[in-house]
């Protein structure tokens, strides 16, 4: 056999070293991420005494797919209805701590008198804190329950959507090598349309397509139908000059929203750890400790400017959102970190050749650093709000309270109809126009040229033209008459008379949109005066008006399009797991409502609510139990409790701690011999002298004194009947007996005492 290929060596030396170092870190109880970096140090060239790898060109390479299977499982957990749901606090609070955290990232590294790009590249690198560490903080602290840690993980799903945002930013600016202003707007434009345009076309398409292959689609076919599309859009996403991370994203995101989602994450799981391995292993082959040393000083000051602009900067922002001063300092210390997502940013400056060589291992080095510090920082926050709260002068107290009250109230508020109206129009005529463009963009550097190979120049240029106004008629009609039989549209017309001009220039300008992109459209393909192309525009526009055909078809196509976007939330109440509508809405500031499973070995189960006396015991109420696909809303005292159930409890921080505390704690002790303890069936011939001769079943203690079961007694004819409870047993029966391998051998040892 010949020589293996180094990729297969080093593939078994970074696995080899990773499964042994995590598993040193899971009995430390630390993150996994700092386990396979730590693995990658080991394996790598920079560590002379032990194994290295050899090929670390194909380790990138599988680095890199690593990179697009973290961003695809994170859409797969995203969802950009979520994003919509918030609120305005976790995006006030997620912006600010980005622009706060980039701008001490950049005075940090201009301090250092480095580079331009490493100052921008670090700044992004600092304003990413780690999902996946706080996280496993939270959990190990047990604070998962606390309203706090609800408003840290909002942020941060709005942080890992920014994150692909900066990554277009930093890539833009590494390629063109320096900050204007034009360009980056042009590059953010470009971002939003191709945003919009892929999540559309994938929530209309991808859907439709799992739903009509749905029975063909075992498990196998759909993980690699689910890859094959990541990495479609990944090749898309690169073509159009975007990061295939981005591409992958995207994909996820769109997936996401299927009823298939769950599923899909379940099976792309074990693949993007796997993959996530090998990538966050070589971070690690990227750290020489000859650079740890010479750059002490960096590492030591851009760990304290996280774990102090965290501190301030981020609470500051939280405080910005109209959060209360101590949960405020409870999020922004907990988010005193960095993590994947720096890591991904740094293999970004590394791939385009823009930042320097020390700066991705000093990062490294204050990730692990920050990683081990998050627990203490979390734990400080109590204190550290003590103090800040001892000193604070009594007028700026109620200043920040009056704030937060005045934020919290102004979430429930009641919006005009000219505004619903407005916002209404706006997003349908930016969607409607994206794919539009998306359209025209396609027929005239895609199909026309085609055409123009087999036809003459005017029959291509008719039939282009005829085709393009034809694909684009459905989102022009939509633009034009959509809203006007608005509630909202209604009410503003009857409601004062005033309010008829504002409603018909709103009409006319649409009109005037949809009649200059015909008018283009036409142009492109004839030479036209304007006259004559504002004529065929007119007629073009009422003629889409007037179609009924038309109408159909796109009330058709948004019909399918809501429907797919809902297949996901439909699923779910039918399953009974979406959370009562008065969920986020509690009037008091510190009761908020979670989620607890029940232990499966719990002692609880097959308890009543009555006999637990929660309230009584805990101080919280339970409003809903989720088991299996019902919902049992408002339980009475005598529902009893099963395992496995998800119970939605409401309570305080302090109460639902408690709460967490005791169900975790009160569970039945692993059986240590479980493998010991297996039933086994056995073949057994009574004897004279067996314990169980002349005995009925019940006479013979088989099961309260051997621990054993007849489930069958031989008959004639080779077959098995079921035993007579009333008829004794007799030398020579054979019987079938169920029992331990230790209480059948007990059972046959023993001698029948006459």
């Amino acid at each position: 056999m010949g020589e293996l290929p180094h990729l297969i060596t080093d593939l078994a030396l970074i696995l080899t070293v990773a499964g042994l170092v995590t598993l040193l870190f899971k009995r430390l109880k630390q993150p996994l991420v700092l386990g396979y970096v730590m693995a990658g140090f080991l394996a790598s060239p920079h560590m002379p005494y032990t194994p290295s790898v050899q090929d670390m060109p194909d380790i990138h390479t599988w680095a890199d797919i690593g990179v697009i299977f973290l961003l695809f499982g994170l859409g797969l957990e995203f969802s950009f209805k979520k994003i919509v749901k918030m609120g305005t606090a976790p995006v006030i609070a997620a912006c600010s701590i980005i622009f706060f955290m980039m701008f001490t990232g950049y005075l940090v590294g201009r301090l250092f008198s480095w580079p331009q790009m490493d100052c921008l590249f670090l700044g992004g690198m600092l304003a990413m804190s780690s999902t996946t560490i706080i996280y496993k903080a939270f959990d190990d602290l047990g604070l998962r329950q606390q309203r706090f840690t609800g408003l840290v993980l909002s942020v941060l799903i709005l942080e890992d959507i920014l994150a692909i945002v900066l990554m277009v930013v930093l890539s833009t600016v590494a390629v063109s090598q320096q900050f204007e202003g034009g360009q980056m707007f042009a590059s953010i434009l470009k971002l939003v349309f191709f945003l919009i345009l892929w999540f559309v076309v994938g929530i209309y398409l991808v859907p439709l397509f799992l739903r009509k292959n749905r029975s063909e689609m075992s498990n196998e076919t759909l993980l690699v139908v689910a890859l094959g599309l990541c990495f479609a859009m990944v090749v898309l996403a690169s073509v159009v000059g975007f990061s295939p991370a981005f591409g992958a994203f995207m994909m996820g995101s769109i997936l996401a929203e299927t009823v298939e989602a769950e599923k899909i994450e379940h099976l792309v799981t074990p693949v993007k750890d796997l993959f996530g391995a090998i990538f966050f292993v070589s971070v690690g082959m990227l750290v020489d400790p000859a650079v740890l040393v010479e750059y002490a000083l960096p590492i030591i000051v851009i760990t304290i400017a996280i774990l102090a602009g965290q501190a301030v900067f981020g609470s500051g922002s939280f405080v910005l959102a109209g959060q209360p001063l101590k949960v405020a300092m409870q999020c922004g210390f907990s988010m005193a970190q960095i993590g994947e997502f720096a890591f991904i940013i740094a293999s970004l400056g590394v791939s385009l050749g823009v930042t320097s060589p020390h700066l991705y291992p000093i990062v490294v080095a204050v990730s692990v650093i920050t990683t081990f510090l998050t627990p203490y920082m979390i734990r400080l926050s109590g204190p550290a709000f003590q103090r800040a709260d001892a000193r604070l002068p009594q007028k700026w107290k109620k200043l920040l309270e009056r704030y937060a009250d005045g934020s919290e109230n102004s979430e429930i508020t009641h919006s005009t109809d000219w505004h619903i109206l407005l916002m209404s129009l706006l997003k349908l005529v930016g969607v409607y126009m994206v794919l539009t463009i998306a359209v025209i963009l396609i027929m005239f550097h895609g199909v026309a040229p085609l055409l123009s190979k087999v036809l003459p120049e005017f029959w291509t240029s008719l039939i282009a033209c005829l085709m393009t106004v034809s694909l684009v008629s459905p989102f022009l009609r939509a633009v034009v008459m959509k809203k006007n039989n608005s509630i909202e549209f209604k009410n503003l017309w009857h409601t004062s008379i005033y309010n008829r001009f504002p409603l018909i220039a709103l009409i006319l300008v649409r009109v005037v949109i949809a009649m200059l992109t015909v008018g283009y459209i036409i142009t492109h393909f004839f030479t036209l005066s304007v006259g004559m192309m504002l004529v065929l525009g007119v007629v073009a526009v009422v003629a889409m008006v007037f179609s009924r055909r038309l109408k159909k078809h796109s009330i058709s196509l948004e019909r399918t399009f809501m429907q797919n976007l809902r297949s996901r939330d439909i699923r779910e109440e039918h399953m009974g797991r979406k959370k009562p509508l008065y969920a986020g809405h509690l009037l008091s500031r510190d009761i908020h409502l979670s989620d607890v499973e029940v232990p499966m070995n719990s002692y609880w189960c097959g308890k009543t609510l009555s006999e637990l006396s929660l309230g009584r015991k805990f101080g919280v109420h339970v409003s809903s139990i989720l088991r299996g696909r019902r919902r049992l809303n408002i339980p009475k005292g005598t529902d009893v409790i099963y395992p496995g159930d998800h119970l939605q409890v409401i309570g305080t921080d302090e109460q639902l701690g408690q709460f967490v505390k005791h169900i975790t704690a009160q569970v039945f002790p692993d059986d240590q011999d479980l493998e010991e303890r297996e039933m086994k069936l056995r073949q057994l011939v009574i004897t004279a002298d067996s314990p169980l001769c002349g005995k009925t079943i019940p006479q013979s203690g088989l099961r309260d004194k051997y621990h054993c079961m007849i489930v069958g007694v031989d008959a004639e004819g080779d077959s098995l009947r079921t035993p007579d409870l009333n008829t004794p047993l007799t030398e020579g029966d054979v019987i079938w007996i169920v029992g331990e391998v230790k209480d059948i051998m007990n059972l046959i040892s023993i001698k029948n005492e006459k």
